[in-house]
C-alpha cells in the first residue's frame, strides 16, 4: 500500500501505525543506533509503481524507516512525498546486481554504489529485526 505523505494527515499515520506499529520511542532508538536509512538512487520499480518516480531524467531516491512491524519505503517525486508500506512477513529482500525489496507483487530496486554500501550496515539491522519480530532462527535471505 503506497499512501501520499507529503502533509501531516492523521488518517495516514493511523494507517501507518495500524499496519507497522507506532514508531520506535527514543531509547529504543538510540538502542538500534538509528531507525532510517540514508537516502538510495531507485533504479527500477514495478509498473504499479511507476507513477510514484519522476519521469524525466531526475535521479529517483529513496529511503527506509524501521517502524516494529514492518518498514516504510520513503520516495520523493518531485515535491510530493509517498510511503511504501511494507509489513515484515509479506517483505522480501534479494541482493544480486542490485538490491531489491519486493511485497505484495511489487517491487523496488535500488543501485549498488557508494549510497548502498553507506546503509549497508543499516541493511542487516533491518533484516535482524525482520528476523526476530517473525522469530526466524538460522535464515538466511539473499
Amino acid at each position: 500500500m503506497i499512501i501520499n505523505t507529503t502533509y501531516t494527515d492523521k488518517e495516514a499515520a493511523k494507517l501507518i501505525d495500524a499496519h507497522l506499529g507506532e514508531s520506535f520511542p527514543l531509547l529504543q532508538r538510540i538502542k538500534l543506533r538509528g531507525i532510517g536509512s540514508k537516502r538510495m538512487i531507485i533504479n527500477d520499480v514495478s509498473p504499479k509503481m511507476k507513477q510514484y518516480m519522476n519521469t524525466v531524467d531526475d535521479l529517483n531516491y529513496g529511503s527506509i524507516e524501521l517502524r516494529p512491524k514492518g518498514i516504510l519505503i520513503h520516495i520523493h517525486k518531485k515535491l510530493n512525498s509517498f510511503s511504501w508500506i511494507v509489513p515484515y512477513h509479506k517483505l522480501h529482500i534479494y541482493t544480486s546486481a542490485y538490491f531489491s525489496i519486493h511485497a505484495n507483487g511489487n517491487f523496488i530496486q535500488f543501485k549498488k554504489n557508494k549510497l548502498y554500501k553507506e546503509n549497508k550496515a543499516f541493511i542487516e539491522k533491518m533484516k535482524t529485526q525482520k528476523n526476530s519480530v517473525l522469530n526466524i532462527t538460522d535464515y538466511y535471505e539473499g
